[in-house]
């Protein structure tokens, strides 16, 4: 596709099949490889002669990494072009990935996860800034939905293909087939993905760096990256415990079973474009209302001993977490005053700072009240966030 057709695309109001594409691929490749080893935590640990909770490290190394880089990112990005570093990062993914299937120790392996975290970024906090440089704001929103559609898809795809490639061959293949898939991924990328036509580059960092204290200044950027800490929080919290509780009597889940449990997710990837158009259209505040109702309906199930119920309050979860984050993502590139990576860099670096503390706070709850405990901390973040969300996106 001509720079000069994804214009007009913009400009009519149309999202061109190949930009479309090349986005979605850009989510699944991202969170293909974020989330694999969540599914396979227990195996990891008989592999490498460790504890199931050291392995949960393999989680969160991604996430650290993440949150440390993206708000450089941001500013590297407004200074020099966002579809570089987009298809760059997604080639040089492939090489951490494949290098984790030869680890010998668990600090190799989080060593290798962590330099995918350090890359990952350079991918998804860009798309973003790209999506809300490129189109309009109303087909930004939907595009934005789309793309975490493309996400909610790689995340669940992670960690079922390491999940069921674990239980057919071994761990260490099932990172093999997951940089395959990032290499056809980055692939198409690299071809599908139109130049840049509506960027203006911030010169020099200090501009970069001026603008800072703008964005946190901006009320409705404070609480959009609260929102962001509490729906990766959310995820983590009961994404991770909920395996250890379901690999243990009476369940005693398999590596497969465990990573079938994410079928789940396949609810959020249909309500995401959902919330994108709503949220084009509608008040966000009553929005959040719904979504964090949803969320802690899903926990309470999950309280049950019927594995069925378990499931479901697994896919109320996803059906109230997952347009949380289409509503933050896709608000977080309108509400900035000027430097819009740079904003969405510091939102991703809230986003996954939540993701951190969603594995450890909750380790605490785990040992001392076990799953309960871990509901209990989710839900008191979900309403904090409806309570950050009710105050700042009152303007909109």
């Amino acid at each position: 596709m001509s720079s000069q057709s994804l214009s007009a695309a913009s400009e009519s109001g149309t999202i061109h099949r190949g930009t479309a594409v090349a986005l979605i691929i850009a989510g699944f490749v991202t969170f293909v490889n974020m989330w694999c080893t969540q599914a396979i935590l227990p195996v990891l640990a008989k592999s490498l002669h460790t504890t199931p909770m050291l392995t949960g490290y393999t989680v969160t190394a991604p996430l650290i990494a993440t949150a440390t880089i993206a708000p450089v990112i941001g500013m590297i990005s407004d200074r020099f072009g966002r579809r570089i570093f987009i298809r760059g990062a997604a080639l040089l993914l492939v090489i951490p990935t494949v290098l984790a299937a030869f680890s010998t120790s668990l600090s190799m392996l989080i060593a290798c996860r962590f330099a995918q975290g350090l890359l990952l970024p350079f991918i998804f906090t860009i798309v973003i800034a790209y999506i809300s440089d490129e189109m309009p704001p109303a087909n930004a929103m939907r595009m934005v939905g789309i793309y975490t559609s493309g996400a909610i898809t790689g995340g669940f795809s992670g960690r079922i293909i390491a999940g069921f490639v674990t239980s057919a061959v071994n761990w260490r293949a099932g990172f093999l087939v997951i940089g395959l898939i990032t290499l056809a991924g980055a692939l198409t990328i690299a071809f599908q993905l139109p130049r840049e036509q509506h960027f203006r580059p911030t010169h020099g960092i200090s501009g970069a760096l001026a603008s800072f204290p703008k964005h946190l200044s901006n009320k409705r950027l404070l609480g959009t990256y609260a929102v962001g800490f509490g729906v990766l929080f959310s995820l983590v919290s009961v994404f991770t415990f909920i395996n250890f509780r379901l690999a243990r009597a009476p369940y005693h889940l398999g590596p497969a079973a465990l990573g079938g449990i994410f079928v789940v997710y396949l609810g959020g990837v249909m309500v995401s474009p959902v919330a994108g158009r709503l949220g084009a259209r509608m008040n966000r505040r009553m929005l959040m209302v719904g979504c964090v109702a949803l969320a802690i309906s899903g926990l309470v199930l999950t309280l049950a001993a019927p594995l069925w119920l378990i499931c479901l309050g697994l896919l109320l979860i996803c059906l109230g977490v997952f347009p949380q984050q289409t509503l933050a993502t896709g608000f977080v590139g309108v509400a900035p005053r000027g430097a819009k990576s740079t904003a969405v860099g510091l939102y991703v670096t809230s986003y996954y700072i939540g993701g951190s503390f969603g594995g450890i706070i909750p380790a605490a709850a785990w040992h001392s009240a076990g799953w309960p405990g871990c509901v209990a901390i989710t839900a008191l973040v979900q309403v904090g966030m409806l309570g950050f969300a009710w105050n700042s996106w009152r303007d909109t």
